[in-house]
């Protein structure tokens, strides 16, 4: 149903079953995919695209342009994917010439007052708890789930499955499958738990924990971490997945415990 006490301008494209309460903003150059929910007081601004069936809720401010300095009106996007879930108060702007576009992948979930600047780059299946803040040019990869008010830098780097504890300050790449907390960030533990959850075999599990253990917990550096895990570890998927990670972050990525 879309109530007749909703503003929605004439050239926005509205799916088959989409939902709309009153006092909701839709604006022009707006796309929503079918089956979708917006509840009360949402705010869809121009360059936004919402998936399928996704649900957006009270207080909620999509597409604005972003705050960053350098923006000069071109003409850039936020893109949402499918069975994604916005929660109360939470914001995403639209991206910069950097990235063009500003993606939320599907089947995510932001908790409220989540904050998604511009040029972020999020997979699929992320969880965002509630006050977690991301500066421009973030990327997580699918399945990173970060707890309450973790705040990241612009540019940083979550890889997949990488889970990381509230409260925290990310200020480096994190790898992939790993646990992060404490301040300053570092790695605490592979992410065991989260990974069998999702189907991984006790054979992978124990190879991600040995690679993770000989970066971190064996070797004084990284470097000499990553060298001592193309020497004596076998090459595949996984193995060449966290190396290639580790090697091509422009940031560097967190340290072991000190």
């Amino acid at each position: 149903m879309i109530s007749a006490l909703a503003s929605i301008h004439p050239n926005a494209q509205l799916g088959a079953h989409v939902s709309i309460d009153p006092f909701s903003m839709i604006h022009e150059n707006v796309v929503i995919g079918e089956g979708t929910k917006i509840h009360s007081n949402v705010a869809l601004y121009p360059g936004t695209r919402i998936g399928k069936h996704c649900e957006i809720f009270p207080g909620a401010v999509i597409g604005v342009i972003p705050q960053d300095l350098k923006f000069e009106g071109e003409d850039t996007t936020v893109e949402i994917g499918d069975y994604t879930k916005i929660r109360e108060c939470v914001t995403i702007h639209r991206a910069t010439k950097d990235k063009w576009k500003t993606v939320i992948g599907s089947h995510c979930l932001l908790m409220t007052y989540v904050h998604v600047a511009h040029d972020c780059q999020i997979g699929n299946h992320v969880i965002l708890a509630s006050y977690t803040g991301l500066s421009g040019h973030v990327t997580i990869d699918d399945y990173a789930i970060l707890e309450g008010k973790v705040a990241a830098q612009q540019f940083v780097h979550i890889g997949k499955h990488a889970f990381i504890g509230g409260a925290s300050l990310v200020r480096k790449d994190v790898p992939p499958y790993i646990k992060a907390a404490r301040e300053p960030l570092t790695f605490a533990g592979v992410n065991s738990v989260g990974l069998r959850r999702r189907g991984f075999s006790d054979e992978d599990v124990r190879l991600i924990e040995d690679i993770y253990r000989i970066i971190y917990v064996q070797n004084s550096n990284i470097s000499k971490g990553t060298q001592a895990i193309e020497e004596g570890i076998p090459p595949s998927p996984l193995r060449d997945e966290i190396l290639r990670f580790i090697q091509t972050s422009d940031k560097g990525v967190i340290r072991g415990m000190i």
